[in-house]
C-alpha cells in the first residue's frame, strides 16, 4: 500500500465525514471507528455478512448494519470508510466512486476524528494494544475522559473505542500497511520493532526505517518513548537523538531514562520498581504475569510522567487494569482445566506468551490450540514459530488462517508441525474445525492449561473447548474472569 495516496492528518473532522457508511464493520478495528462515530452523534451504517459480537453493541447505540453487500448500502451516505482487507474491486467500493462519494481508507478516517486532539499514538511489533489501552486507563485515571481507539477491547469495558470530552486522543498505530504515516502524534511510543509485515517492507532495514518516519512526524512540542531493551528501538533512539529529537527510553537496562528494577514475575501478576531522573515512582504492580506486560505498562508510566500527569493515577490503573480481549484472557474452568484465548502470533510474542502460561500452569501441562495467521508469515518465520510451540507440552494446530493468499505446495501448517520439536505423539495437527474440541478433550487432563493462539477465526474455538470439556463430567463450567484455585489473577494480559 502507498500511503501517498492518503491525505495525511490535517483540518478535515469527523463532523466533515456526513453520513459514514464502513465496509466490514463487524471488525475489530472498524467496529471501534463505528462506535466512536456513533458515541460523538454521528450517522453512521455499515455492511458486514457476519454477525459478529460488535455488531450487538453498534446498533444499541443507533447504527445500521446491513447483512449483505450491495449499492443500495450507500444510499443518503457521504463518505465510504474501507480497511486494508477490502479489495478495491469490492462492489460497494465500485458503487462508491461511481456516485463520487468521498472514499477513505481507515486511518484517513480516524485522522480526521483526531483533528484539534492531542494524539497520543501508540506504534510497535508487539504490545501495541495493551500499552495503547494502559496508556488509555491511566488518563481516565487522572480524569482527563480521553478519546480513544484500540486494536481490542478493554476487558470487562466490553469497547475498544470512546468519544471523550478531553483534550487527548490514544490511538493504536498500525504499521501492518504503512498506514500509521498519515498520522501526526504529539506523543508516539514505539514498543519495540522486529521483522514482521515483511510482504510490505520487504526488509528489517525498510521496516525500521518506515518506524523512523513515524517518529518523525511527532510533534516538536511533543515527545518519542521507546524501548531502550529492545535493540529495534535503541537504533531508533540513537537516530532521533542524532537528529535532535525529544527521546525518552524505558526498560531496565542501566540507560533507560525510566530505568525498571526488581522486577517480579508470578501467577499472581507482575511487580517491579521505578525511577526515572533520579526520582524513584515506586512500585508499580499489574494483576496478570508477564515481563513483557511490565515493559508495556513502562511505556505508559513513562508517557503519563512526561504528560505531568500524578503517578498516583498512574499506579492507581495499572494496579486495578483489568486486561485486554484476546490477551491472555481466561476463558473459563471445565473439569479442572483452565482455558485461556491469546492474539499472539508472531514468534516473540508468542514465546513471551506461552513462557507466561507456564508460569500460570505452575505443576500441570501447557497445551496450545494454534491458528497460525497469514501463509507468508508461517513460511518465512517457521523456524521461530516452531520454536515457540516447541515450549508447549502438547500441540493441536489448525490450518494457517490467511484470507487471499494462495497456498503453493510445501506451505501451510503441514509443514510447520514437522519442524515443531515436540515427539510425535504430543503434536497433531487437525484439519477440521469441529474435531478440534474433541481432540483437545481427550489429551487435556485436571491441573492443565490449554491456550487457544494465533489468527483472529481461534477466538471463537474457547466456548467450544469448555463445553468438550464439560462434557466428560456432566458438570458446570466456572466461565469468564475470577481467581484460580491457587490465588492466580484469572484476568486477560
Amino acid at each position: 500500500m502507498n500511503t501517498a495516496q492518503f491525505t495525511p492528518a490535517g483540518t478535515t473532522t469527523a463532523e466533515d465525514l456526513g453520513r459514514i457508511h464502513l465496509i466490514g464493520v463487524g471488525g475489530v478495528g472498524m467496529a471501534g471507528l463505528a462506535r466512536l462515530f456513533l458515541t460523538r452523534g454521528l450517522p453512521v451504517s455499515g455492511s458486514e455478512l457476519r454477525e459478529w459480537p460488535s455488531l450487538a453493541g453498534l446498533r444499541a447505540l443507533g447504527g445500521t448494519i446491513h447483512s449483505t453487500h450491495e449499492a443500495a448500502n450507500l444510499d443518503g451516505v457521504d463518505t465510504v470508510v474501507y480497511s486494508s482487507a477490502i479489495p478495491q474491486d469490492h462492489l460497494e467500493m465500485v458503487e462508491a466512486r461511481r456516485r463520487g462519494l468521498r472514499v477513505l481508507h481507515r486511518s484517513e478516517a480516524l485522522a480526521a476524528a483526531m483533528t484539534g486532539r492531542r494524539t497520543v499514538a501508540v506504534a510497535g511489533t508487539h504490545g501495541k494494544t495493551s500499552t495503547t489501552s494502559m496508556v488509555t486507563m491511566v488518563l481516565q485515571q487522572a480524569g482527563t475522559d480521553p478519546s480513544f481507539v484500540i486494536g481490542g477491547e478493554i476487558s470487562e469495558v466490553g469497547s475498544g473505542a470512546h468519544h471523550g470530552t478531553g483534550e487527548h486522543f490514544v490511538v493504536e498505530a498500525d504499521e501492518s500497511d504503512r498506514s500509521f504515516l498519515i498520522y501526526r502524534p504529539y506523543v508516539s511510543i514505539i514498543t519495540n520493532i522486529e521483522a514482521d509485515h515483511l510482504n510490505t517492507y520487504g526488509d528489517l532495514a525498510n521496516l525500521e526505517a518506515a518506524f523512523a518516519d513515524f517518529a518523525r512526524l511527532t510533534d516538536p512540542d511533543g515527545f518519542v518513548v521507546t524501548c531502550a531493551d529492545d535493540a529495534g528501538g535503541r537504533r531508533l533512539a540513537e537516530t532521533l537523538r542524532a537528529e535532535g529529537r525529544r527521546v525518552w527510553t524505558y526498560g531496565e537496562s542501566a540507560d533507560a531514562d525510566l530505568r525498571m528494577s526488581d522486577v517480579t514475575s508470578s501467577a499472581q501478576g507482575v511487580r517491579y520498581l521505578a525511577e526515572v531522573e533520579g526520582r524513584s515512582l515506586g512500585e508499580i504492580r499489574l494483576p496478570m504475569p508477564g515481563r513483557h506486560m511490565a515493559l508495556n505498562s513502562a511505556a505508559a508510566v513513562l508517557a503519563a510522567y512526561l504528560l505531568e500527569l500524578p503517578v498516583a493515577a498512574a499506579e492507581a490503573a495499572l494496579g486495578a487494569f483489568p486486561g485486554v480481549r484476546r490477551r491472555f484472557e481466561r476463558k473459563g474452568v471445565a473439569d479442572g482445566v483452565l482455558v485461556y484465548d491469546e492474539y499472539a502470533y508472531h514468534p516473540t510474542s508468542m514465546t513471551l506468551a506461552l513462557q507466561t502460561l507456564r508460569e500460570v500452569a505452575g505443576d500441570g501441562r501447557l497445551i496450545v490450540v494454534f491458528q497460525p495467521y497469514r501463509l507468508y508469515r508461517t513460511r518465512d518465520l517457521q523456524a521461530e514459530i516452531a520454536a515457540a510451540l516447541g515450549i508447549a507440552d502438547e500441540l493441536v494446530l489448525l490450518e494457517v488462517f490467511g484470507p487471499g493468499e494462495m497456498r503453493r505446495p510445501g506451505e501451510g501448517s503441514a509443514a510447520l508441525i514437522e519442524a515443531v520439536p515436540l515427539p510425535a505423539e504430543h503434536k497433531v495437527f487437525v484439519e477440521a474445525w469441529d474435531d478440534v474440541p474433541a481432540e483437545v478433550a481427550r489429551r487435556a487432563r485436571t491441573g492443565d492449561v490449554v491456550v487457544t493462539m494465533g489468527a483472529p477465526p481461534i477466538s471463537l474455538m474457547g466456548d467450544q473447548l469448555l463445553d468438550a470439556l464439560l462434557a466428560r463430567t456432566g458438570g458446570a463450567a466456572a466461565l469468564g474472569a475470577g481467581v484460580d484455585p491457587d490465588g492466580a489473577a484469572a484476568t486477560a494480559g
